[in-house]
């Protein structure tokens, strides 16, 4: 059976150019690669665009094919062991600088295997719980706690061993290409290599320390200052705090999320703070000046005579500080007038002597009259 033409397998004019024919290969390695494709003529199609790459990518194979065609590369064309099945020697290509060439480096992106060598990445990210009073979140304070966390090993600099030197089965580059035979011809694949698991390194002597891992486990005390104005979820993040890398990057962040404690008399909506203002029956009615306690100094409220329970003040700027922002949000006071359950004696008389004379009477008839069945 004669073979295709390698421009129609990849689908690119006799004129294409490198980087034409780079595309095309791309294009169909992440088609019918056997790991990813369904198709039953997968691994078939993934080996003749692997031979016609091999081909096309070479200039001088190129300009062989261009001039003879196939015949280039029969059993009078050349020796040794030709994996797609004709006499040239395709030994000497390297399909894996192709691989991470075409993939950036990671034959994993789109079959789900890694074949470059390890950077050194982050650390993994840490998440702490604080709790705080009201008056903490509302004014900010500093609160040292003790954390456990990971931080590189000192005895190894966080390498994990001694002596290093290039791994002998990957030669470094963290992945080992293998080629497979199936009934529809051959294809390389790569995977992590195993001895020195990806990092392409390994060493003469393991850090006794932190047992190769390259960091170790640590308890530590810390001052962590608490803006002012933070609630419930609010978070902050102290900087490489977290947990340490395993292959010598930075550490990962500490995350700290804030739960606070409900107050006895403050509460909280946004930025708004509101205050729950007892006054008497006759603070009520003759009007009165109370200072008010906040969580940041006192200030005087004027209470009018007349005033009733639910009765609302603002004051603009007193509430809590925008933990983001220098901005404040505004001071809500709310009235409760306080009815006693006893009185004696003396004040009933009083009571007594004032119904008398109470102002509210014709307001209350007018009710009365209006509601009357």
């Amino acid at each position: 059976m004669s073979k295709k033409d390698y421009y129609e397998v990849l689908g690119v004019s006799k004129d294409a150019s490198e980087n034409d024919i780079k595309l095309a290969f791309r294009r169909l390695a992440k088609k019918y690669h056997p790991d990813v494709s369904k198709e039953p003529d997968a691994a078939e199609k993934f080996k003749e665009a692997q031979e016609a790459y091999a081909v096309l990518s070479d200039p001088d194979r190129r300009a062989k094919y261009d001039k003879y065609g196939h015949a280039a590369f029969d059993q009078n064309g050349g020796t040794g062991s030709n994996p797609f099945g004709g006499g040239f020697d395709f030994s000497d290509f390297d399909f894996s600088s192709i691989f991470d060439d075409l993939f950036g480096g990671s034959f994993g992106s789109p079959f789900g295997r890694s074949s470059k060598r390890s950077r050194n990445t982050k650390g993994n990210d840490s998440l702490l719980t604080m709790k705080l009073d009201f008056e903490e979140a509302i004014l900010g304070c500093k609160k040292d706690i003790e954390i456990t966390t990971t931080e590189k090993c000192d005895s190894c600099n966080g390498k994990g061993g001694f002596g290093e030197k290039t791994c002998p089965d990957c030669h470094g580059s963290g992945s080992i290409t293998s080629e497979q035979r199936t009934l529809f011809g051959s294809f390389l694949s790569k995977t992590t290599c195993k001895k020195c698991n990806g990092t392409g390194n390994i060493y003469d002597k393991i850090c006794s320390t932190c047992h190769g891992k390259g960091y170790k486990k640590v308890v530590k005390d810390i001052t962590v200052t608490v803006p002012e104005g933070v609630q419930t979820g609010n978070r902050i993040r102290l900087s490489e705090m977290g947990e340490a890398s395993t292959n010598g990057g930075p550490n990962g962040d500490l995350y700290i999320e804030f739960v606070v404690r409900e107050h006895e008399f403050y509460e909280r909506e946004d930025n708004d703070l509101y205050i729950t203002l007892p006054i008497t029956i006759t603070e009520a009615i003759l009007g009165c000046k109370k200072d008010v306690k906040l969580p940041k100094g006192t200030i005087t409220l004027s209470v009018p005579e007349g005033s009733e329970t639910g009765d609302k003040h603002r004051i603009k700027g007193k509430g809590i500080k925008d933990p983001n922002y220098n901005i404040y949000g505004d001071l809500y006071i709310i009235i409760k007038v306080v009815v006693p359950r006893k009185i004696n004696s003396k004040q009933k008389k009083l009571f007594e002597e004032l119904s008398k004379t109470d102002l509210t009477t014709g307001e209350i008839n007018k009710y009365n009259k209006f509601t009357k069945i």
